[in-house]
């Protein structure tokens, strides 16, 4: 016989978990007392949209369900914005919910929520065990759910009552990985289209995708001589001194490579949705019909056709379907080889950061220093805003597992995200990316990060302002600014308060000995980057914006 909360942690055991990330709640008690006899690492955290967005980056790095406990009513719903984030990026994770005690039900009793209904159209799957002798079962579902297809998030809902009622239940066991694999007519289709194909062009995005899958990808790319590039932050998915890769295909993409996926006569999407921001508003691909022909890969039969009509559909997993591909070959030298070099070529050039803009600091010749000294395994993680710019477009990620970043466009998403992956892989470097409003919607995980000797060093590039609001606004009503102005704390006194190491720099040739001090200081870290807010983009500065220019 057995508690529901032992029950609980039984079955994470069962299917592998490590660590989970939680703030605690009376509503759960009983597995927080379970996970006292248990190997599984208990990572509390400030808030619990920073425990999910951890869930979530587990997920990202590793393919394995990242796993969040938080309690009912408002830490559900500070939670949501990690399993949004989860849902739209396609990573697996679950979120497991102390729910109020069975009886009082429909009474709106205190922090009440239905979670079937909040959660609904969030998750893959939303369930409340009322049968402690079912946890086994349902448990093992959730991880086969949120890994499956387009994984996802799933929802567990546990009453506090039936996690302390004693059960006998079956032994939990491991879920068992579901692979689609893309069958031979499909994979003979794809081959007849590409050996009559004189504009070809590779995506490659989503999830499900392994080192080795990325390895023999980037192999068949170069086989064929194709033009490849990666969806919006998933650039880890291929070298980017790769011979094949021609760039970034998101927000902000290069004119030439928008250009030619435009007029190419074949795409091949591998494991990617290709949603709003990286088709551009559904202009580099139109829905619902492509002016390519359009080869469409991807885990969950039921995305494809979704929004783009394919011209061969092939239901597999990017792993899968990787390996399939390592064993074909063109039939003689391709047409489009030379257009590869010459996409290549432009890419390296459109990523090569300007060394000059507005104000003492240069962002430029920062990131030329980052990556002269970054590791190839360094991971980079950050929120959104207009500050991710300069990694997005000038850092050349080298390595899998190595951009942590959401395609939801989330901010606050780096320092939690840097914690988890500090925990995940403690021999690699970790770099928070972040901006001065975006640090500080889940900047206090930097507490965790002290608390549990986790080395981050987090950049932030502080303006004074929402960047990504105000460009616009600048744009779409010069000078009329209303609601975009910050005012900001000594962000690296913030980090010494906390009994981290903190950094400012405010002309350019202070950034190199202060990243120097933050890495040799053993100790999470802030570097606050005085930034002019004219340096809104690489290229354009405000007045530029406010002026037509």
């Amino acid at each position: 016989m057995k508690t529901g909360g032992q029950l609980i942690v039984d079955a994470l055991e069962a299917n592998g978990v490590e660590r989970i990330f939680c703030v605690p709640g009376e509503s759960y008690l009983a597995v927080l007392d379970a996970l006292y006899d248990s190997p599984i690492k208990t990572i509390v955290c400030r808030q619990e949209g920073g425990a999910a967005m951890m869930a979530d980056c587990e997920g990202r790095l590793t393919g394995r369900p990242g796993i969040c406990f938080v309690t009912r009513g408002p830490g559900a719903t500070n939670a949501s914005a990690g399993v949004h984030i989860a849902r739209q990026d396609s990573n697996p994770m679950i979120l497991f919910i102390g729910q109020i005690a069975r009886g009082i039900r429909e009474r709106e009793a205190f922090q009440e929520v239905d979670y079937k209904r909040f959660y609904g159209d969030m998750a893959k799957w939303v369930v409340e065990i009322d049968d402690a002798s079912r946890i086994p079962e349902l448990v093992t579902r959730a991880f086969a759910v949120a890994t499956s297809g387009r994984p996802g998030p799933v929802v567990i809902a546990l009453p506090e009552d039936m996690l302390t009622d004693l059960v006998d239940a079956p032994k939990p066991r491991a879920f068992t990985p579901v692979e689609t694999r893309a069958g031979e007519p499909e994979i003979t289709a794809l081959q007849t289209s590409l050996d009559k194909a004189q504009r070809p062009f590779v995506i490659l995005g989503g999830t499900r995708w392994t080192e080795e899958a990325v390895r023999q990808m980037c192999a068949s790319l170069e086989r064929w001589k194709l033009p490849a590039g990666c969806s919006f932050r998933r650039q880890a998915l291929c070298d980017q001194l790769h011979p094949s890769y021609a760039g970034d295909v998101g927000i902000g993409v290069n004119p030439k490579l928008a250009a030619y996926i435009k007029a190419a006569d074949l795409v091949l999407l591998v494991g990617c949705r290709f949603g709003e921001m990286p088709s551009a508003d559904y202009t580099l691909l139109k829905s619902p019909y492509p002016d390519q022909k359009l080869v469409h890969v991807y885990p969950d039969p039921h995305e494809l056709g979704r929004v783009y009509r394919p011209t061969v559909a092939i239901n597999a997993t990017p792993a899968a379907f990787a390996e399939a591909f390592a064993k074909t070959a063109p039939a003689a030298t391709p047409a489009w080889a030379n257009r590869t070099e010459e996409l290549h070529q432009n890419y390296l050039e459109w990523s090569t950061p300007p060394q000059t803009g507005p104000g003492t600091v240069h962002m430029g010749a920062i990131m030329t220093h980052l990556e002269a000294v970054l590791p190839e395994d360094a991971i980079i993680c950050n929120g959104a805003g207009n500050f991710a710019t300069w990694m997005h477009r000038f850092h050349r990620y080298r390595r899998f597992a190595t951009q942590a970043a959401p395609t939801s466009g989330s901010m606050g998403y780096g320092v939690p995200a840097g914690v988890a992956a500090k925990h995940l892989f403690p021999d690699r470097e970790v770099i928070v990316w972040a901006g001065d409003g975006d640090f500080l919607m889940h900047g206090q995980e930097f507490a965790t990060a002290v608390q549990y000797g986790l080395p981050v060093i987090v950049v932030i590039l502080n303006n004074g302002i929402y960047g990504t609001i105000r460009m616009h606004q600048e744009r779409d009503y010069p000078g009329r600014v209303s609601g975009t102005d910050l005012a900001n704390p000594d962000f690296a006194a913030y980090a010494r308060a906390f009994g981290g190491h903190g950094e400012t720099v405010e002309k350019t040739d202070e950034f190199a000995p202060a990243f120097e001090r933050a890495r040799k200081s053993g100790k999470p870290a802030i570097i606050e980057i005085k930034l002019d807010p004219e340096a809104i983009t690489p290229t354009k500065t405000l007045t530029d914006i406010r002026e037509g220019r």
